[in-house]
Formats: C-alpha cells, structure tokens, sequence
C-alpha cells in the first residue's frame, strides 16, 4: 500500500517535486571558488566556498570595482565549467574586450546583450532561463541595474513628456521575483551591478536603489566602500571594502578588505591580515613588521616581514597548512560561527 508520501508525489503536477532530504536543490548546491581567499569568505563565509546560485548584488557608488568584483566571479565559473557561457546584459557599455581579457575571460565565450530599459531585460532574461536545462553552464552578469530606465520612463523621454515615473521599482521587483525560483532551480549565479544612493538625515547611509524587490530577492548584497592606499603621498592603489549588506551565508555588517594595485592589480592575499592579527595567527612585533606565530607556543616563527610580504603566497601557504585557520575564518564570518569580529578594521593599530 503506497504511503501519504508517495501518494503526495504522484498527485503533485510540479514535475521537481521530491522529498525535502533527497531534493537536489538543496543537497546539490553548487560553489564556485574564486582566485581571492577573502572574495569567497564575503560569499559563503569560507575560503572553501564561493559563488552559489542564485543572485548576487554588487552595490556602490561609481569606480568602485563593481564590474571587476563580478567578471572575477564569472571567470571562476568559466574556469571551473570549460563548456560555460558568459551572458553579459550590458546597459553602461564600460567594459571593453581587454577588460575581460585582463580577468582571463575568453570574450567567445560571452553573450553580449546591450539592453535599454529594465522590461527589454526582464523578457529577454526570463527567456533565455526557460530555454536552458539544470545541467546548462551558465553565469548572468547584469551591468548595471543601476542604470536602466523603465519602459515608461524612456517612452516619456521620446514623447518629450516631464512627469515624474513611479514604475522603476515595480518593474525591477518583478524582474526579480521572477527570476529568484528560475535561479535557484536551473543552478545559475546571477551577478548584478548596481549603484547607491545616500539616504536623508542626520546620519545617511548608503541605500541600495532599485526599491525593496531587490533586498528580497537577493542571496548576497555587497555594498562597495573604498580608502586610499599611499606610499608616501602617492596613491598606489585602493582597499575596496565589502560591506555585507545581506547574506544566507556570511553574518550581515561584515566588513572585508580587498587591496588592488595599479602595478599588480587584485592582491590575491589582501583581507587576511587583519582577522589573522586578531586570531593570533600572526603577530605584529614592531610598528610596520609583522611574523607568523607558532599556535602552540605562542612564539614568532621566522624573522619579521614587512606587509608587503603578507600579501604573497609564501606567507599564507604555511599557515592555511599547518594551522586551523580556515576554521578560524569561518567561525568570524559564517553564519552560526562563534567568533567575534570586534575591532578587526583597528587590529593593525
């Protein structure tokens, strides 16, 4: 005699429809590991992890590495999966072949789809999802969100109307409500650039534009932040830091550093120093010289660097190796881990 279950299973017209502990959906769940350790951390809470299907929101004001945060995490997926494709939704036009090639994307790879107003994009998206199957390789990157009208907004511009449009957000809450389930059930990373606003007050902060549709809808939300790197009065380069606005994974109002040079572009290494000072896995004995610490003793390891040198490989090899840092990272930044995250952005002082 079949069981409640099993009788529930046929009766069920939804074709996906399996019991909860045998669901593919949530026992197949697919990370792509990126090059940058931290980069995966502010994604998934662990170094081990990455880019999960589903979207991904990257939010800040202009030059604030945006595209390059996303076509990062593009090309760890091209990398991972050698039949994947690229579909690029392109409304701002600033990312030229070599831009890609700089990231080591194979530009025959990428779809490029020049889009306009926010319902030419909800179309053309919704389409190509329900044409593709669960075992299709595809990434989405939207650049930008931010930067797309309404249809109503832009037939008012040609009919050289001035009223005020109310249907942005509507319009871009329903792109987003629905394309979430086609995600998450078709296992594709959507990657969405989109810009900032500062909210009115005594105390702005920076909010997210596109409405709530968006906050909703997303698995991870990135706002971007940014300080000077200098050598003397020279700018070198950026920390372009990730606020965690929203996660599944990665506790909310984390803060992430990642470093890039003009000369070296992305520091691979960039982001661990700090939670590793505060964990006690590297000490800084003298004002600009830091050394790795022996997890036993408590003792310096080595002669002392200088923090150029904590951004090599031949620093943090050894002590992903031969330490439980990893499960450290995790602790601070997972959600469900214990660790404290107090003070991490003082820990060089």
């Amino acid at each position: 005699m079949p069981s409640i279950m099993d009788k529930l299973k046929k009766n069920s017209k939804v074709k996906e429809t399996s019991i909860l502990s045998e669901s593919k959906f949530f026992t197949e769940k697919d990370m792509i590991q990126t090059d940058v350790p931290m980069i995966n951390v502010a994604l998934s809470g662990s170094v081990d992890g990455g880019l999960a299907p589903g979207l991904t929101v990257l939010a800040g004001p202009s030059k604030h590495f945006k595209t390059s945060f996303g076509l990062i995490m593009a090309s760890a997926y091209l990398k991972k999966y050698p039949d994947a494709v690229l579909l690029f939704y392109d409304s701002e036009f600033g990312s030229p072949q070599s831009y890609f090639k700089q990231f080591e994307i194979d530009t025959d790879r990428v779809l490029h789809t020049p889009i306009t107003n926010v319902e030419e994009l909800k179309f053309d998206i919704i389409g190509q999802m329900e044409g593709l199957d669960r075992d299709d390789k595809v990434v989405i990157v939207i650049d930008s969100v931010g930067n797309l009208a309404s249809k109503k907004e832009l037939e008012d511009a040609i009919n050289e109307k001035s009223v005020a449009d109310m249907s942005r957000a509507k319009a871009l809450k329903g792109l987003f409500r629905m394309c979430t389930p086609y995600l998450n059930m078709k296992n594709i990373p959507l990657i969405a650039v989109n810009h900032t606003y500062q909210e009115i007050g005594l105390f702005p902060k920076a909010i997210v534009s596109g409405g709530t549709g968006i906050y909703y809808s997303a698995d991870n939300i990135w706002i971007l932040g940014r300080r000077q790197n200098k050598k003397g009065t020279e700018v070198t380069g950026y920390d372009f830091v990730i606020n965690v606005e929203k996660s599944r994974y990665v506790k909310e109002k984390s803060k992430i550093p990642i470093s890039v040079s003009w000369e070296g572009g992305v520091q691979k290494y960039s982001g661990l120093l700090d939670i590793a000072l505060q964990g006690q896995y590297v000490a800084k004995p003298s004002n600009g010289w830091y050394s790795r610490v022996d997890r036993e003793t408590g003792e310096l390891l080595e002669s002392k660097v200088r923090e150029a040198a904590t951004l090599e490989e031949d620093f943090w090899k050894p002590i992903f190796a031969e330490t439980d840092f990893s499960d450290f990272l995790k602790q601070a930044y997972q959600i469900g881990g214990n660790a404290s995250l107090e003070d991490i952005e003082d820990a060089r002082e």
